[in-house]
Parts: structure tokens; C-alpha cells; sequence
């Protein structure tokens, strides 16, 4: 599926008689329909999006707003329209969700381009009878502005899932694991925008120069707190100049938690390092660096298009050592026992611990998937165990919080494996740590997405 989403740098003019829409606005509403009809990812489809610097800020923050807000959104609008979000056309429901974030969060943009531009946006969808409706509903909800969706809601734990806009049997498990405390906090920080975290590649030239020449820019960075030799930009901006470097491959943008996975595996020049769910790259790439791709790095997949996404950030970092391998971690790796001395299953999850990045995966997540994921990384670990050699390391890490997919897939493997044993890791800060010698960080705790990482030595 292309990440590309085509717009005009001017203001168009829709279909009808509506007026025109905004660059940024008709953007948002095409990557709002793939997301929700196509099933796709918004973050790749804004990384692709050719759009001012300007209309690109504000695309990104209506498209990641209006995921974030989605159900919290619909409540509005259903109690201003009097009917049920689900009763909606799709294009009128995405116009009202704009409109109304608009309004509500955006302090800086008029209400009336905020309503006009929804009327609009019905208009281009060649819904032109609906938009009088939306035309209306927004008026009233601009006058109203006091109406809160929560008020009525007597159920702490119902309240936390209108307030902040999450489904509610989410908010229920994560308090019935972590404390409601926890729960809300936690549900608070996802929608909150993640900071921006890179890491300099050894391998081009200018990586030294490269936080210089972003200060110089007027970027403010700071080391990382979680992951060694990773950096962040503190207060927003700098993607112009982040994207110059990233293009010239001198960083490479890369949360700081999931680069603390990579110092975790450890691998050094030499050695043999399996990548048993490799895709898109990030971590695999880290570590072939991280050993001045002097490693002998494996990367593996099940899908052959993913795998070429890895080889081509290799080339942009000016990775050599890198080997592409198409298998189904699940199955039979095709390795001889002992093959490595380094594997890492960073495996598949729900990524409810990414939710500040991917929002519309808390729309799409339910119970039987953790199940099946669980099933699934219980198969992986397994096998990807039989590839370590003896005194080798085993690295399990996860983008999710939930308990089935970490804690009670390491205890379930300790229990079936006498020849491993569970290590410290000596990498992460001690504020991360957990008594079993794992880590896991948090959003609202660290300002990272939610990971959890643990380390095994092959007896």
C-alpha cells in the first residue's frame, strides 16, 4: 500500500458549491478515510504527504488528534445532531470529527474556518445534501461549548474511557493490571504528542556535527534518560531540520525505548546476530551499527515487501553486513542449533504501548487478539531458542503493556526452558527496572512509548 497521499499546495476548489478546501485539511480527511475504510497506518501516510511546512503541522495534528479524540468526538457530535455516530455517512461523521476537534482543541483557528472548511469537505465528498447538517451541528456546538460527554458518566472507570477517548474494556483490563490510578494516567499520556528521538549513525559521515548543526538550527536536544546514546528533541520543532539529516542518513528517528532494545542484544563486532521479526528495521539496523557493522546481522521476516523496507534503510545508513532472510519466525527457523550468538524476538504485539504514535490501533485491538499474539510470541520464543548458542544471549521484547503478551510469556518460557536463565539488564535505568530483571517503560513515567524487554543467557 503507497504512503503517498496526494494533494494540491493550493487551495482547491471541491466538487458542488461548496468553497475550497485547505491543503492540510483535504489531506487530513483522505489519510482519516485510509485509515478507517483501508485499514492503514497514519503514521507512514504523514511521513508521505507533500504539503508546506505549514499545512504539513497542521495535518499532522488533525489527522493524530481526531484518531486520539475519535470516540470522545462522536459523543459530541451525537448529542448535538441527535442520532448515533454509526447512523452517519462515513465522509459526514470524518467532516464533524475535523470540525469539532477543531473547535474544541485548536484554540488558534477561527471557528468559522473550522465549520466552513467541514462544510467543505461534505461538499468534495459530493455529499452536498448533508451539508446543511454539518453546517448546523457545529454552529450548535460552537455555541455550547460547555457540553462535556463525561458529566453524566457516574463510573470512574467508564468517565476515565469518555475523558480520554479510549474504548472502555481497555481502561478496564489496564486497571485491573496496573491500578486505576495507573490506568488513567497512562490512557491521559497517549494522547499527549510524543517528543522526537533519533540516534546518530557511526557509519556517515557528519553523525558527530549532526546535534551540533540541529542546535545551530535552533532545535533543542538532550540526551536520553532510557536508552544510552539516544537523543530527543525537547519542546517540539526541528523536522525540517531532522528530515535533512535522517535523508542523508546521518540519524536515524527512532523512539527512545525501542533503541534501548538494541543496547540490551548487544551485539559486537564478529558476532553472529539473528533479527527473527526484523521488519521495518529499526532495531536491526542498530545493532549492525552499533557494532560498526562489523557484526554478522540477520534479518528476518514472513513478508517479502517488508524485508525490502529493511534493506533499503540498511543502504541509506550505509550498512554492509546485513543479510535479508524471508521466513515464518514461527515455524522452523532455517538455522542449525547453537547458530548464534545473539537473537532477538522483538515480537509481534497489540502495540498498546505505542498508542501516542499509532492512536488508531486502540480502535482496532480486542481481547481475542492478545490471545492469539500470545500464542503466537510463545511459538516464536521458542524456536528462536533453539538458534542461541550455549553462553549465547536471547532478547524477548514487546511494544505492548499487556501482561499476557510479556510478563506471563517470559514466566511460561522459564517454566518450559532449565537451559535458560533470566538476566539483569545492566543497560536501563534502575527507575525501569522490574525485580525480575526486566524493564518496561511507560509514556506518562518516561515520555517513551510503553516497552518491555527481557534477557536471557542460554545455560
Amino acid at each position: 500500500m503507497s504512503g503517498r497521499v496526494r494533494v494540491v499546495k493550493r487551495r482547491a476548489k471541491p466538487e458542488g458549491k461548496g468553497g475550497a478546501v485547505s491543503p492540510a485539511r483535504g489531506a487530513a480527511f483522505e489519510i482519516l478515510r485510509r485509515v478507517e475504510e483501508e485499514g492503514a497506518f497514519a503514521a507512514p501516510l504523514l511521513a508521505g504527504v507533500e504539503l508546506s511546512p505549514e499545512d504539513r503541522a497542521l495535518c499532522y495534528e488533525l489527522v493524530l488528534g481526531v484518531l486520539r479524540r475519535q470516540s470522545w468526538l462522536d459523543r459530541v457530535a451525537e448529542h448535538f445532531a441527535g442520532r448515533e455516530s454509526s447512523q452517519l455517512d462515513a465522509p459526514v461523521r470524518r467532516a464533524l470529527r475535523l470540525g469539532l476537534y477543531q473547535l474544541r482543541f485548536l484554540t488558534r483557528v477561527p471557528a468559522r474556518a473550522a465549520v466552513n472548511e467541514s462544510v467543505n469537505l461534505v461538499h468534495a465528498a459530493r455529499l452536498r445534501s448533508a451539508a446543511p447538517f454539518v453546517n448546523a451541528v457545529l454552529r450548535r456546538a460552537d455555541r455550547e461549548k460547555e457540553f462535556d460527554p463525561a458529566a453524566a458518566v457516574t463510573d470512574p472507570l467508564a468517565r476515565a474511557a469518555v475523558e480520554t477517548s479510549h474504548p472502555e474494556w481497555l481502561i478496564r483490563r489496564w486497571a485491573d493490571a496496573f491500578g486505576p490510578a495507573e490506568a488513567a494516567a497512562f490512557a491521559r499520556a497517549n494522547n499527549a504528542n510524543a517528543p522526537a528521538a533519533f540516534r546518530l549513525n557511526p557509519l556517515r559521515a557528519g553523525h558527530e556535527t549532526a546535534v551540533e548543526r540541529l542546535r545551530e538550527a535552533g532545535v533543542a536536544v538532550a540526551a536520553s534518560r532510557v536508552a544510552p546514546g539516544a537523543w530527543r528533541v525537547e519542546g517540539g520543532g526541528g523536522g525540517a531540520a531532522l528530515r535533512e539529516l535522517a535523508e542523508a542518513g546521518a540519524v536515524y528517528m527512532q523512539d527512545e525505548a525501542s533503541q534501548l532494545v538494541a543496547h540490551v542484544v548487544g551485539a559486537a563486532p564478529g558476532e553472529r546476530v539473528l533479527d527473527a521479526c526484523a521488519a521495518p528495521g529499526s532495531k536491526t539496523t542498530q545493532m549492525a551499527a552499533h557494532a560498526l557493522d562489523g557484526a554478522h546481522v540477520v534479518a528476518g521476516d514472513l513478508h517479502a515487501h517488508r524485508l525490502r523496507v529493511v534493506g533499503e534503510s540498511a543502504r541509506r545508513q550505509g550498512l554492509k553486513s546485513l543479510r535479508l532472510v524471508l521466513l515464518d519466525a514461527a515455524g522452523a527457523l532455517p538455522f542449525r542449533d547453537d547458530a548464534f550468538d545473539r537473537v532477538l524476538v522483538d515480537a509481534p504485539c497489540t502495540g498498546t504501548g505505542t498508542l501516542r504514535h499509532n492512536p488508531e490501533i486502540r480502535w482496532r485491538v480486542a481481547p481475542a487478539d492478545i490471545t492469539k499474539l500470545s500464542a503466537l510470541q510463545r511459538r516464536i520464543l521458542a524456536e528462536a531458542a533453539r538458534v542461541v548458542r550455549p553462553g549465547g544471549r536471547l532478547v524477548y521484547s514487546t511494544c505492548s503493556v499487556e501482561r499476557e503478551e510479556n510478563e506471563e510469556v517470559v514466566a511460561d518460557f522459564l517454566r518450559l526452558r532449565g537451559d535458560f536463565r533470566q538476566t539483569e539488564i545492566g543497560d536501563a535505568p534502575e527507575r525501569i527496572r522490574l525485580p525480575s530483571g526486566a524493564a518496561r517503560t511507560w509514556p506518562h513515567r518516561d515520555d517513551v512509548d510503553g516497552f518491555y524487554v527481557a534477557a536471557f543467557e542460554k545455560i
